[in-house]
């Protein structure tokens, strides 16, 4: 029985590497092998395997901030294989004659996310780079072994390009704007397919996307200022473009809470603007007339409050411009009599 990533961690050690920044990169990667396919995408559900499970979230993550010795029968290396191989060896009937240790297609996608982020510069993580074009066409050769096709690639290249945005502090906008250029395609390819396999995996990436743009644009007053004021209008394009295939899901999941929308774009915008006006309001009374759930830390920012005064204030600036209305009204009328 044999899982690959965890053999490979035993056999090498970081002599057999160039330099020690490689050896590290190479064993992260592994690492995360092991997390797609143990516990993200399980080919038997994790069920009551908690504890193991548990154990090894545990042990990546720590392996991820501190290496791990490989190469040799370590101790590290031998409660790593403990682990691993309790969870390879679960079956649904109960017998462990098999090794399950990934569901295929779901870690197919993973392993062609990884190649696609092979696209980016190694010293500038925000980059792409020049020979994009060569790489991409060796990676495209892996399709038939992993089942991806252009339609797959399109939403792939998509969350990636979307993802080192968000990975790399969100300030290369150029990497948002490929992305939403990237969704056009998928806008097209939408309309092609009823692909229920397809349409669950763009469901659940758009459904990411939209999610984390409208964090940032249901209160926008919040999340912009003078310096990343130039990224708003890449986040709204990127919301819009997914909630707008959003409605064209086959799924219809979104599109039954939508279904009254003749117009997505406007009605998404709309909805940011409302929004994040109700919170700023809301913020600057103080938090007093604050529903549920809306951010009071910025209320002491604003030294109005909503007091007795304030209200009688109003009361009173209200009552004076509708006297003075009607004065105008009867003063007004009378005057024209006087001319008959």
């Amino acid at each position: 029985m044999m899982v690959l990533p965890l053999e490979l961690l035993q056999q090498f050690k970081p002599s057999d590497f160039t330099d020690q920044q490689e050896y590290d990169t190479w064993q992260k990667r592994n690492l995360k092998m092991l997390e797609a396919g143990l516990l993200l995408h399980p080919h038997v559900p994790l069920g009551n395997a908690t504890t193991a499970s548990q154990r090894l979230q545990k042990i990546i993550r720590n392996a991820l901030e501190k290496p791990i010795e490989t190469g040799r029968n370590t101790e590290p290396l031998q409660v790593l294989r403990g682990v691993v191989m309790s969870l390879t060896n679960r079956s649904t009937d109960g017998s462990t004659d098999s090794c399950h240790w990934a569901d295929g297609f779901p870690l197919n996608l993973r392993l062609y996310e990884i190649l696609l982020e092979t696209c980016f510069d190694a010293n500038d993580e925000s980059s792409i780079i020049d020979e994009v074009d060569e790489v991409m066409e060796l990676i495209k050769k892996t399709w038939g072994i992993l089942g991806i096709n252009q339609m797959l690639h399109n939403i792939c290249f998509s969350w990636v390009l979307f993802n080192r945005f968000v990975a790399t502090g969100q300030t290369d906008n150029d990497l948002l704007y490929a992305a939403d250029c990237q969704l056009v395609e998928v806008a097209k390819d939408v309309k092609t397919t009823k692909d229920p396999t397809y349409a669950k995996i763009l469901s659940s990436t758009l459904t990411s996307i939209l999610g984390w743009a409208e964090q940032r644009l249901l209160a926008y007053h919040d999340t912009f200022d003078n310096v990343n004021i130039n990224s708003m209008q890449s986040i709204v394009s990127l919301g819009v473009s997914a909630a707008k295939i959003l409605v064209e899901d086959i799924s219809n999941e979104y599109r039954r809470r939508r279904k009254n929308d003749t117009d997505v774009a406007r009605s998404q915008t709309d909805t940011y603007i409302r929004s994040s006006l109700r919170m700023a309001f809301a913020q600057m009374a103080g938090g007093s007339v604050a529903p549920t759930g809306i951010a009071k830390d910025r209320a002491e920012q604003y030294e109005g409050k909503v007091t007795a005064y304030v209200i009688i204030a109003c009361i009173v600036a209200a009552v004076g411009g509708s006297i003075f209305g009607y004065d105008i009204g009867i003063s007004g009328t009378y005057s024209n009599l006087l001319l008959y």
